[in-house]
């Protein structure tokens, strides 16, 4: 997509400090900041998000409905994993520092920090890059559907499901230990900058195609704004 920028007005912004664009926090050590032309309007076809975590943490599941993705390790140690949707095979890539893992647009991946003090640096070919999480595939799909759909135990489901209470991003939760909450500690909602929905306030989601994302906390349909 081009876009038709005016260099002659006043208002066209050359310089952004990425470090006040916060996108998510989950704690002091794994967070995300954005880059987009939202915040710098000179930008054309470029996007970024820049990523830190520490080691065990993931970036969830997800995919970038209109954007291909190139994730650029700075510091640390990664694993980029995605599904290719043409052999149906899951590929893994292990990253250090200048070495990139190409995830084409669309395709299911995530990133898992193998170290602490891990930067990536992920760069989408699109303005703004829009998002499908699977935090919001599972907090926003109905439990009797998937219940009925894969043939489980609804209850039991929604139980399990009950802690995904907002978008994600970086898992897992803080007071996660083995797979289980710590016992008399509520899950932990991190916070997702200029995007809050509340489960019970949830829209149904699109139940096919891309073009209905089911939230979008940093593309188009969400409208992003970077906390500053």
């Amino acid at each position: 997509m081009t876009l038709y920028l005016d260099y002659k007005s006043p208002s066209i912004q050359y310089f952004d400090d990425v470090n006040r664009n916060r996108l998510f926090t989950k704690d002091r050590q794994n967070y995300i900041n954005v880059l987009s032309t939202q915040t710098l309007n000179s930008l054309d076809n470029t996007s970024i998000l820049d990523i830190f975590m520490s080691q065990g943490n993931v970036v969830e599941p997800h995919y970038h409905q209109n954007a291909a993705e190139l994730v650029y390790c700075v510091t640390g140690a990664a694993n980029v994993s995605f599904i290719n949707p043409f052999t149906n095979e899951v590929s893994t890539y292990h990253i250090t520092p200048g070495q990139v893992t190409n995830v084409p647009q669309g395709w299911w991946h995530w990133e898992v920090a193998l170290t602490d003090n891990t930067h990536l640096i992920a760069i989408f070919n699109a303005p703004i890059p829009e998002v499908i999480l699977g935090s919001d595939i599972l907090r926003l799909t109905p439990s009797g559907i998937l219940a009925h759909t894969y043939c489980l135990n609804e209850g039991q489901l929604r139980e399990t499901l009950s802690p995904i209470q907002t978008s994600s991003f970086i898992g897992p939760p803080a007071n996660c230990y083995g797979g289980y909450y710590i016992q008399g500690q509520p899950p932990q909602q991190p916070q997702v900058y200029g995007y809050q929905l509340p489960y019970q306030q949830a829209p149904a989601p699109a139940p096919y195609g891309y073009g209905q994302p089911y939230g979008s906390p940093y593309g188009q349909q969400g409208m992003f704004q970077p906390q500053r």
